[in-house]
């Protein structure tokens, strides 16, 4: 999970500007992505005052035909998972998905296979026939990873996804392959290291996970891991290296034919800043873009009338 302290927002994070007690109106946006303009070598806030609007953005995961885009928001002491679709050629407003909407439960970090039969995400909330006391209510415990299945046009109810993938630790970031192997970061009990792993599928269950080596473990604290859907590389958050710029930076390993991984490359400066906090890496289901969070300070001379630039590192 590793939630920072700073305002963070997917691609770079601005506030909205409006006036006391008015809402701007929900703008008509058609076409792939929610209508936004596609970005070059540099990159670009993602959907600025709809989506990144200065809050606590995150967490992008989209169902393979582009129709729905679905990310994480935390606000207060509320973290809850946001959904838009694309109905009749236009997007709808954002709202909190469904199954989200329990004040009393953290979720967060959606993802969706890439046959988009099965909805991954975070949870706080008890395991089936479980309850939480009042007293642990709003806190970070019960980190489970949870799943729903595609059912029609929409998703069935969610179900923990169980041993041996979930554990008494906590285990967050889902982020599966066509062959159906789930990569995920489980906080270890004993020497609270976030690490990442990994569990294959036989068709019907999980087998044990498996710690990856140490050319992807390469420090004590990484967390957050996006496989590529044919297994080719991973991002993932990684803090504590010498070759960082400072705070948690993306890097990529790449996978071999052989199943070894290469050593970490720092996805480099456009993409990773000094002191800024890049926790959640995603590419998009055509492979064309990638999606991240970053706090960031925004060109006030790039945005549009109605944002105005937030100082958030």
């Amino acid at each position: 999970m590793r939630t920072p302290s700073l305002a963070i927002s997917i691609l770079m994070a601005f506030a909205v500007s409006c006036s006391p007690g008015t809402e701007p109106a929900f703008p008509a946006l058609s076409g792939p992505y929610l209508g936004q303009a596609p970005p070059d070598s540099e990159p670009r806030v993602f959907a600025p005052g709809i989506v990144s609007t200065g809050q606590y953005e995150r967490d992008m995961a989209m169902t393979p035909d582009g129709r729905e885009i679905y990310y994480g928001l935390m606000s207060g002491q509320l973290a809850v998972i946001m959904e838009t679709r694309l109905v009749d050629g236009r997007w709808t407003k954002p709202e909190v998905a469904a199954f989200s909407r329990d004040p009393r439960y953290f979720n967060l970090e959606p993802h969706i296979s890439p046959d988009g039969s099965r909805f991954f995400f975070l949870s706080t909330r008890p395991p089936e026939g479980g309850a939480v006391p009042d007293s642990l209510v709003g806190q970070w415990i019960n980190q489970d990873i949870w799943v729903m299945d595609r059912e029609g046009e929409e998703w069935g109810e969610p179900y923990n996804l169980g041993a041996p993938v979930n554990s008494e630790a906590p285990e967050f970031f889902p982020s599966t392959t066509r062959d159906g192997t789930i990569y995920f970061t489980r906080e270890e009990e004993q020497t609270r290291q976030s690490v990442i792993y990994r569990a294959t599928w036989d068709g019907t269950a999980y087998r044990d996970p498996e710690r990856l080596p140490e050319t992807v473990n390469s420090t004590d604290q990484q967390y957050n891991a996006f496989i590529d859907p044919d297994e080719r590389y991973l991002l993932l958050g990684v803090f504590g290296r010498d070759d960082s710029f400072g705070g948690t930076d993306y890097y990529v390993v790449f996978r071999n034919a052989d199943d070894t991984w290469s050593g970490p490359i720092n996805l480099g400066a456009h993409i990773n800043r000094p002191r800024g906090s890049e926790w959640s890496p995603y590419v998009s289901p055509d492979g064309q873009y990638f999606f991240f969070m970053s706090t960031r300070t925004a060109p006030v001379d790039a945005l549009p009338d109605s944002v105005t630039a937030a100082e958030l590192d």
